[in-house]
């Protein structure tokens, strides 16, 4: 269960890393890519390791709320399965599937 969450907050960071302030990005990085412990960025950084946890527990929050409002992650994740769903189609059968594909584009570009 941690790791999905893990591999969620990482999915979001790529979407709204940016958003987050420097240090943020500093303390997430070196979190969730760089495996270092709270108490290792707290050394690394002049503080204490719960002024680490809380930055994260923040920056988790604020990458959520993100996507809450934006959407990002969840329509590149329904784009990605419309044209996994297109190719599936084209390749299955090519000649029968011309209307489905139209079906399919047009949902892909949300008309």
């Amino acid at each position: 269960m941690e790791l999905i969450k893990n591999e969620n907050l990482a999915d979001l960071y790529s979407f709204y890393g940016q958003l987050l302030t420097k240090g943020q990005q500093a303390y997430f990085e070196d979190y969730y890519y760089d495996d270092l412990s709270l108490g290792e960025i707290a050394d690394n950084h002049g503080v204490s390791r719960q002024a680490v946890y809380d930055n994260l527990r923040r920056s988790s929050k604020s990458l959520e709320n993100y996507e809450k409002k934006l959407h990002l992650k969840s329509d590149y994740v329904k784009m990605e399965n419309l044209a996994s769903k297109a190719l599936k189609e084209l390749n299955s059968n090519p000649e029968a599937c011309h209307d489905n594909l139209t079906k399919l584009i047009k949902l892909i570009r949300g008309e």
